[in-house]
Formats: structure tokens, sequence, C-alpha cells
């Protein structure tokens, strides 16, 4: 049962790790983009610009979402929108190895933010590649693919 003195393991779950895996997500799509010759803008969170550096933006609500947005790329074929679009559930996958590796190297102590870590990210990689179509201009990552890879429609927006 939730009570009062699971707020804390809360609060640090909601405004710290579950952040941080998706700013890996979309670090993931960023740097597959980047890769393939495409230029980013990354937007942390949502509401009022508080922080601004190039082509980062980080919002008042830092929490709720993240996103980035590429020009389109030099490589410009289906294959490489296609890993921009995976390129978020590659970074979660790799992170999640990366903590259990350093675990296993007595790096890094078993803990609540490893747990969290490691659960949040696998809830991004299985939820972020389920096909799904949220509205005539934004889809899944999963969606993304499919649609670039089987009709070659591309979206700048990975989600």
């Amino acid at each position: 049962m939730f009570g009062l003195n699971d707020m804390p393991k809360f609060l640090f779950s909601f405004l710290l790790v579950l952040p941080l895996v998706s700013l890996v997500h979309q670090l993931g799509h960023s740097i597959m983009a980047i890769f393939f010759g495409g230029r980013v803008d990354f937007t942390i969170g949502k509401g009022r610009t508080i922080f601004k550096w190039r082509k980062l933006k980080i919002k008042s609500v830092y929490f709720l979402d993240s996103f980035c947005v590429y020009e389109k790329l030099k490589y410009d074929n289906r294959f490489t929108h296609a890993c921009v679009y995976a390129g978020g559930a590659i970074a979660n996958l790799a992170s999640i190895f990366l903590i259990n590796s350093l675990i296993i190297a007595d790096i890094f102590s078993t803990s609540l933010f490893s747990y969290q870590f490691v659960y949040f990210s696998v809830y991004y990689i299985i939820f972020s590649l389920l096909p799904i179509k949220f509205s005539e201009t934004t889809s899944s990552d999963g969606r993304a693919i499919y649609d670039v890879l089987r009709y070659g429609k591309i979206t700048c927006n990975p989600d």
C-alpha cells in the first residue's frame, strides 16, 4: 500500500529518475541524427523556457516530457531514419547494460536509483517501440520505424 512514508521515493522517481531516463532516450535519437549528418533541436520539458544554450532548451516543467527535432539528414534514406527513430530505445538499452556492468564490476552498488533507472528504461523501450499512431502527425518510435521502412514516410520529430 502507498503511504505518506513512500512520498520521498515517489518524488525521487518522478523528479529525478524518470526525467533522466527520458533524457537518455532523447539523447539516443539526437546522437543518431547527428551521426547521420542531421542538425538537432533538443528540448527538455514543457512550459516556459528557463535555460537555452545553442540548440538545447530546458523548460520549467522539466520532468514532464522531452523531445528532439532533427533537420534533413546528410545520409538520407529509409535505414538512417529508422536508426534515428530506434536511437532512443538503443540508448535506453545501452544504459541498462552500462548500469548492470558497473554493478557487476563493483563500481556502482545496487540502490533504489539503479533499480528504478533500469525499470523505467525497460518501460521506455517497450512502450516506445509499440507501433502506435497518436495522431495524424505524431506516432511512437515503433510506428515511425514501421512507416519509414514500409512506406518511406519520414517524421523528423521522434518521441
